[in-house]
């Protein structure tokens, strides 16, 4: 294969496995009825004017399965950290003890837990365009690579190549799916 071919191909490659690690960022958000600080991520409160990750203004760590602290690194922070935590609509019902927020994390009833499947699958879903997007572009790329002067065997080749990555990739989002099914229906 030539240099432009093997360029292709380790771009598609690349391309697919950021969609996967996007997917598996966004199984992370999903709760499964396990604390986990990955559940506040992006939400955001008024620090001084500035809208802030409770991430970047506080501890966060889950001591145990059933719970989530949140200590900020100003006392001040904690009502509106609270009040962010409130307005996200997670379900939470964070505890102000003055110094910390304790949020007890419960578990989900099973109408919820069909919900987080439903939104799962819409991931999994996004992730699966994404990667059929990628082989789309680099389906195209290969057809240009032909009209620039590559054999048309090789290009073959290649198209052969792009689809073994796209059904490798798919595989792997339908794997990941079936996990976090799992891990959410579990109680």
């Amino acid at each position: 294969m030539t240099d432009n071919s093997l360029f292709l191909l380790e771009e598609t490659k690349e391309g697919m496995e950021s969609a996967i690690k996007h997917l598996e960022k966004e199984f992370h958000k999903i709760r499964a009825g396990k604390a986990s600080p990955a559940m506040l991520e992006g939400v955001k409160f008024d620090y001084y004017g500035t809208m802030t990750a409770v991430e970047q203004a506080a501890n966060v760590h889950a001591p145990d399965p059933k719970q989530i602290i949140v200590q900020p690194f100003d006392k001040n922070a904690l009502s509106a950290i609270e009040k962010a935590i409130m307005a996200a609509n997670l379900g939470f019902n964070p505890r102000n003890d003055g110094q910390i927020l304790r949020i007890p994390v419960p578990p989900p009833t099973e109408e919820r837990r069909r919900q987080l499947v439903k939104l799962a699958k819409t991931e999994s879903e996004d992730a699966k365009v994404s990667i059929r997007n990628i082989r789309r572009t680099a389906m195209e790329d290969a057809k240009k690579l032909e009209k620039a002067g590559v054999p048309e065997d090789e290009v073959k080749l290649l198209e052969k190549e792009i689809q073994k990555l796209t059904d490798f990739h798919i595989q792997v989002v339908d794997k990941h799916m079936e996990t976090k099914e799992k891990e959410i229906m579990t109680i």
